[in-house]
């Protein structure tokens, strides 16, 4: 029997807000002497996933990230040596609670899954404090890990199992609901969890179970 959902965060709860985005980036190079260009965020971007390599020991590394950024920030015009500078910048803004904005079909979803007695946790790849980020955002959640408190990144087995104990739940008892299917989906099964892939951009239309809304999940769930 079900007992408890767990939840990534980033593009399934939450989006980025705009000083993540292009016009972010652009406010960010200014300050460090650098004209970007806002439309050549989406290709330079693209170009940056190519190389992104996670830690070989999923190990959570703040500098992947920070180089991952700069090349976004090169690859829109800031090819000069204030790029690191600048990326480090727009990196931790990540880190702050305020610059993400809820996805509308959160706050329904998670009432019913709570008023159904399940228990909800959440399990971040990322630098924020996701319990201070629940907390800000108004969610009502029972526990919350992100890799850098943790130490590991999803997939690797001990984020989930960390965030199962808190929640004092089997894997066989609990579902992970999640928008990446390598990280989210494949790691969650691997431990023996349920695992529910949030598509909201209609990106896996033969994955299975899949949601196109959170909205659907109470149903899919069954509760």
């Amino acid at each position: 029997m079900l007992r408890a959902v767990l939840f990534d965060v980033d593009f399934t709860l939450a989006r980025p807000g705009p000083e993540l985005g292009p016009e972010g980036y652009v406010r960010a190079g200014e300050r460090h002497g650098l004209r970007l260009e806002a439309a050549r965020y989406e290709e330079a971007r693209d170009a940056a996933l190519v190389d992104l390599r996670r830690h070989p020991e999923l190990e959570h590394d703040d500098e992947i990230w920070f180089r991952f950024t700069e090349r976004i920030v090169r690859g829109m015009g800031g090819d000069a040596d204030p790029a690191y500078e600048c990326a480090v910048e727009i990196t931790r803004g990540w880190e702050r609670h305020e610059n993400f904005e809820l996805y509308d079909d959160v706050a329904g979803a998670l009432a019913s899954l709570r008023a159904s007695g399940l228990r909800i946790g959440l399990v971040s790849n990322s630098a924020r404090d996701v319990r201070e980020f629940a907390r800000h955002h108004g969610l009502d959640v029972d526990v919350g890990i992100s890799s850098f408190h943790h130490g590991r990144t999803k997939p690797h087995a001990s984020i989930f199992r960390a965030v199962l104990e808190l929640l004092e739940v089997g894997p066989a008892e609990a579902a992970m609901v999640g928008d990446t299917i390598a990280d989210d989906i494949e790691g969650a099964q691997a431990l023996g969890m349920l695992a529910i892939l949030v598509d909201r951009d209609r990106l896996h239309p033969d994955f299975a179970p899949r949601i196109g809304s959170l909205t659907e999940l109470p149903a899919l769930l069954g509760s």
